[in-house]
This record gives C-alpha cells, structure tokens and sequence, in this order.
C-alpha cells in the first residue's frame, strides 16, 4: 500500500508554497498518493492547524508542520509504507 500525503496549507502562506514544491519533487523520486486540502475552508480544519500551517501528514499522522525538508520527508514514506 502506498502511503497517503496530506498537505493542509491556505492561500498567501509563503512556507505552503515552498512546501508544495518539495513534495511536488518528492513525488518524482517515491511513490505516495497525495492530497491536499485548504483549511480555510473547512472550520475544523482551520481550527486545528492555524497556526501550524503548512502541515504535512502521513498515513494520517502529522510528520511535518512549518517546514518541510526533502530528505527527512523521503525517509517517513518509506518507512511507514
């Protein structure tokens, strides 16, 4: 089973943007199902991630909040897949 990548992130957050990108090259080098969810639309998620944005889950599980490094984020996949 490949391991599900969520991103919860909001409109103008510089630190979203550049976490978009490094899982836009993370997924050229693994394989993960991704989705991607804006918290301003939806009051529970807005509630619960405020002030963490961008957060980065894995399989469900928060693995990442503010900044995303590619090589710490490459290892969590594969270990949890």
């Amino acid at each position: 089973m490949r391991p599900r990548v969520t991103l919860y992130t909001r409109a103008g957050c510089c630190l979203c943007d550049d976490a978009k990108r490094v899982l836009a090259d993370a997924r050229r080098r693994a394989e993960f199902d991704y989705e991607e969810f804006d918290i301003d639309g939806d009051a529970e998620l807005a509630r619960r991630y405020n002030d963490e944005v961008p957060v980065i889950a894995i399989n469900g599980t928060k693995a990442f909040k503010y900044r995303l490094d590619m090589h710490e984020f490459l290892k969590k996949p594969a270990a949890r897949a």
